[in-house]
């Protein structure tokens, strides 16, 4: 099986797509546009609970696009947010990369980062294991199946550094990076998806990740403030509550070490950007990338 663990950001939306188009060659007696790229058995999406709207759009694009192509996909929640919300401080929860500060002052940053593994890729390969291959509660892994199944992530090739940190993959699966094998980046996913399909995309991450510019916050308050009121209760509870593991440093969700609400407009002007080029009028714009 090829398994796509879909999150809804430009690199796995464009994945799915060309999956698409490549089933739709196939119906027609068509090569594939995309040789490389599998017809996916299933592309899964995980719902963590607290990402901006347009994650959720881009991921209900990408399913009419597989009913069209008859791709299987399915959405499944996994919780983040709401076991964050629960269980911070209280019982064991996502390790999370929070940017950490001492009483001494000294910065840092927790290395270990276990949301996506936890809530993603493990999450993805149960799934398959139950509702895909068909295994039964109790029964032993058969081994024709250890390894043999492709798991693929949405990496493109300037992330391809986040492979060698990405951890070990469930014994049914390897995983590949099919974006990062075709040298494709950020910028080739975005205009192939809006050459191609006409939709703009931008970045998948849950609302509260640690590795947003301080721009995104800004952007929240401004455009989705209900969004922004459960961000700034992520950020409360990090501040009101001790870990469940105790240690001598604060967490914070912002690279600056503030607090959200304390964030200025200094501190936001650091949004990220890449050049697309239209093809119909030759002209280059500028595309916030989301994050």
């Amino acid at each position: 099986m090829n398994i796509l663990s879909f999150g809804a950001g430009m690199q796995s939306t464009a994945l799915a797509l060309m999956s698409c188009e490549n089933a739709l060659a196939e119906q027609n007696d068509k090569p594939f546009p995309y040789p490389t790229i599998p017809i996916y058995d299933c592309i899964v999406f995980c719902d963590l609970g607290l990402e901006p709207h347009w994650v959720l759009a881009q991921m209900e694009f990408v399913r009419q696009a597989c009913i069209e192509a008859g791709i299987r996909f399915e959405k499944i929640d996994t919780h983040l947010y709401q076991d964050l919300i629960e269980n911070y401080g209280r019982k064991r929860t996502a390790a999370i990369p929070w940017w950490t500060k001492s009483p001494e002052g000294k910065e840092g940053k927790i290395s270990r980062r276990a949301c996506t593994m936890d809530y993603k890729i493990e999450a993805v390969a149960k799934f398959a294991r139950w509702n895909v291959l068909g295994y039964r509660k109790g029964q032993r892994t058969r081994k024709k199946d250890l390894g043999a199944h492709e798991m693929h992530i949405g990496f493109s090739v300037e992330e391809q550094s986040r492979i060698k940190t990405d951890g070990p993959c469930n014994p049914l699966f390897v995983k590949r990076y099919p974006l990062v094998e075709l040298g494709l980046d950020r910028a080739a996913n975005y205009a192939y998806i809006l050459d191609v399909w006409g939709l703009r995309t931008r970045a998948s991450a849950c609302l509260f990740c640690p590795y947003h510019q301080n721009y995104f916050f800004q952007h929240i308050k401004e455009n989705e403030p209900e969004h922004y009121q459960q961000l700034l209760e992520v950020d409360s509870i990090l501040e009101e509550r001790p870990p469940y593991y105790p240690m001598r440093v604060d967490f914070f969700i912002s690279r600056s070490w503030k607090r959200i609400r304390e964030l200025t407009p200094e501190d936001c002007n650091d949004a990220q950007y890449f050049s697309y080029c239209n093809q119909c009028t030759g002209e280059v714009e500028q595309i916030w990338n989301g994050f």
